[in-house]
């Protein structure tokens, strides 16, 4: 009995045939049997069918004597399968890489429910793919497995009958077979969904549904996006009319009547509304029986969406004519509105540019100092270690932190919180004496005299910065140099980390402020932090006790619009194993995390603090992120992984070669990468020695003191007696939480004993340090 039948029936799919079957054969878990139907198909769909079934046991091949459709050629599958669990699958659609073991891991996880619910993405012609609008529905958050009354939400996802495994017991017992026509897909999974007592989700893309060309081919189903101009939408409605009697002859199910009515509505308006759809001269008919079908299934009472209410009133009256009324008045209120909010922004940017030029006339306050991170982000970075060092200095200063409203809560309660391009905001810019951002201030900003700018800057730069794009393009995206010097201009202080960080600032931002080499302030938690600290933050993540946590965080590619992951995230931790966890932190210049939260893999992207992340992580996996500049303070292991070098040096362009001098082992594909953790390399003595001169190198002055150094230098005027700087050999910043264990049991298992402790400190003679100073 194998784990899986998969289930393909195909008609005039020969030319997609190949790669579907070949999609199933080739999934790392082969526990399975594929039953691929030939529906009578007149193309070489059966001849397919027949060389696979003749290289592989595995297939099953049945051969319908005429066409029957989807439906029926899918319940002939059905009557030959024998695995625990049924998958179907379209015949011109593809299994993702991966899946089916993605999927036995999931089921196995959840104690085997009656459904599992998976992710899909729709395939373009184009080329393009799109990821389900309403995979948030499939988080795995949560007690599992549950029934639909505790997650109802899973009847937005799209009703098709491929993005799921169904126990094969569960539907032989309820006896479901899948009926005739087009839309067969809808009552099937309406029924089923509500009959099950266990389902389970799996926040994962498992199958790629594909979209031809508008009259590439005949409607075969009508959700799934394949079907074309045709009478065969009209199947829409008797298969609506099995759903209702399959809820009349269940009374039990009687409470999901209004859902089901709500969810019929949007089903029809849709395909009334859908470009092409309907046959020409078919759509009055087709509105008549829609509203026929209102009346008779409307339950009542219920409330109608507030969202699609206007497809309501197109279905419920049966007019296409009203419907256009309504919507051209509600366009015409959109625009009323959007022109009423344009001038009440304009005569509010004006009043704010008049009270901005008063309080350019008062004096500036000796007592204020204001901070921001980037553009408005949260608290963090550097600003936020020198705010917290400024309440601690010169507690004489008030603070206040600029960031927008969704980013309040990151704040501390003693600090004042500024909302961008407000009065206050343009207050505390024309008063304060302090100013400290990461990037530039607006560029609206007065530099006043009395006032001193600080530019603490983000990390030390690895990828080229400032002036060394003027020849990157693609890189700088229309950057106005003129504009950037300018702002310059305005720095009192800037802030380095190491030398190699003071000669490109003052070369790629020349202008006539300080630099101030004391260090990154934001690193000064690394050695202040406890063991204490580190196990809350794990527990905050949800990190397991004895895991081992990697945190994964590449950075932003100029010559991408949108994030590509360079990791099979899921692959990796299946091959690594239960002990490890991985923390993913995307870009913040994307918007979107790189993968989602689910099981061992936990997206970071929205935490508000990377130092936190840090610290609560047993490894650094990167790129050509500064991130791995501060991280190496820690003393932590750190792996660079890339598999786009020459593109990245083409686009932006690197100050030193970071394969010839790394901060740890690097891997050169995803291959390597799991290997280099599986044999305990990323942990051995040649990572330590490569940390070790990394560090001697990048972090000369991060002993815990740095913003210390900044403020009693910029506020306090001391410009001798500031804090020595603490030598690298007698740091101790705090040990990861599992510091040791893991390592260990690495080396058990592969008898690979590293001749070095990871937290030793080895010196490298002979180790040829290139010369970063003077890229």
């Amino acid at each position: 009995m194998p784990r899986f039948s998969v289930i393909v029936p195909a008609y005039k799919v020969q030319a997609y045939l190949h790669a579907c079957l070949a999609s199933v054969l080739e999934q790392s878990f082969p526990d399975l049997e594929l039953i691929a139907v030939d529906d009578s198909s007149p193309d070489a769909c059966g001849s397919i069918i027949d060389e696979f079934a003749a290289r592989d046991p595995r297939v099953r091949p049945v051969h319908l004597d005429e066409h029957v459709g989807p439906g029926p050629a899918r319940n002939a599958g059905l009557e030959r399968a024998k695995g625990d669990y049924l998958v179907f699958l379209d015949g011109q659609d593809s299994l993702t890489p991966h899946a089916l073991i993605a999927i036995a891991d999931r089921l196995k996880e959840t104690e085997d429910p009656d459904i599992l619910v998976y992710d899909h993405a729709r395939t373009l012609w184009t080329g393009e793919t799109l990821r389900s609008v309403q995979s948030a529905q499939l988080t795995e958050r949560g007690p599992a497995p549950f029934r639909l009354d505790g997650r109802p939400g899973l009847l937005k996802v799209l009703m098709v009958v491929g993005n799921k495994a169904y126990r094969r017991e569960f539907i032989e017992r309820e006896g479901f077979t899948f009926p005739p026509g087009h839309y067969e897909d809808t009552p099937w999974t309406y029924s089923v969904l509500m009959a099950s007592e266990t389902i389970a989700t799996l926040d994962r893309v498992c199958v790629h549904y594909r979209q031809r060309r508008q009259g590439s081919m005949p409607g075969t189903t009508g959700t799934t996006g394949h079907d074309t101009t045709g009478r065969g939408h009209f199947d829409i409605f008797d298969q609506y009319d099995r759903v209702f009697a399959h809820l009349d002859a269940h009374p039990e199910l009687g409470h999901w009547r209004p859902v089901l009515f709500r969810r019929m509505v949007d089903h029809l308006s849709a395909v009334f509304l859908g470009r092409d759809r309907l046959p020409h001269g078919s759509r009055p008919e087709f509105l008549r029986m829609a509203r026929a079908h209102y009346a008779r299934y409307r339950v009542p009472g219920a409330r109608l969406p507030a969202r699609n209410w206007l497809r309501h009133v197109l279905i419920r009256l049966g007019s296409h004519r009203t419907y256009r009324t309504l919507c051209a008045a509600a366009r015409l209120k959109r625009r009323v509105t959007e022109g009423v909010t344009a001038a009440f922004r304009g005569v509010r940017a004006v009043a704010l540019r008049l009270h901005y030029r008063v309080q350019l006339r008062l004096p500036v306050r000796a007592d204020r100092a204001v901070f921001s991170n980037g553009n408005g982000r949260g608290y963090g970075c550097n600003p936020a270690a020198l705010e917290d060092a400024f309440r601690t200095y010169a507690p004489g200063i008030r603070t206040a932190w600029i960031a927008a409203p969704e980013h309040h809560h990151t704040v501390p309660t003693s600090t004042r919180k500024l909302t961008p391009d407000t009065a206050a905001y343009w207050t505390a810019l024309a008063r304060s004496k302090y100013l400290v951002n990461n990037v530039d201030f607006d560029r609206k900003l007065v530099k006043r005299p009395g006032q001193i700018l600080v530019q603490t800057q983000a990390g030390t730069p690895l990828k080229r910065m400032g002036l060394d794009l003027q020849d990157r393009p693609a890189a700088a995206r229309g950057t106005d140099f003129a504009e950037l010097l300018r702002g310059v201009d305005q720095w009192d202080y800037c802030l380095s980390g190491n030398r190699h960080t003071t000669l490109v600032w003052e070369r790629v931002f020349p202008s006539g402020y300080t630099t101030l080499e004391y260090g990154q302030p934001r690193n000064d938690v690394f050695q202040r932090a406890t063991s204490a600290d580190v196990a809350r933050l794990r527990e905050t993540l949800g990190i397991p006790r004895n895991a081992v946590a990697i945190l994964y965080a590449p950075t932003h590619r100029d010559y991408r619009h949108s994030q590509r992951t360079m990791l099979d995230l899921e692959r990796v931790l299946r091959q690594l194993g239960p002990r490890y966890v991985l923390l993913t932190r995307a870009h913040p210049s994307y918007g979107q995390p790189l993968a989602r939260s689910g099981g061992r893999l936990i997206d970071v992207s929205e935490h508000p603090s990377i130092e936190s992340l840090c610290l609560a992580s047993d490894a650094l996996i990167t790129d050509f992120s500064s991130l791995m500049f501060d991280y190496a303070n820690l003393d932590r292991p750190i792996v660079i992984h890339a598999d786009d070098w020459a593109a990245y040096e083409a686009a932006r362009g690197t100050y030193f070669d970071l394969r010839a001098f790394p901060p740890g082992v690097v891997a050169r594909s995803e291959d390597e990468l799991i290997d280099i953790f599986a044999t305990g390399h990323w942990r051995g003595s040649r990572s330590a020695q490569l940390r070790d001169a990394f560090r001697k190198r990048f972090c000369p002055y991060d002993d815990g003191r740095a913003a210390e150094r900044v403020v009693r230098r910029v506020v306090l005027g001391e410009t001798s007696g500031l804090p020595a700087v603490l030598p690298l050999d007698e740091r101790h910043p705090v040990p990861s939480a599992e510091d040791g264990i893991p390592w260990m049991l690495d080396s058990a298992r592969t008898g690979n004993y590293p001749t070095a402790s990871p937290r030793a400190t080895v010196s490298t003679p002979g180790v040829s340090i290139p010369v970063v100073d003077s890229p």
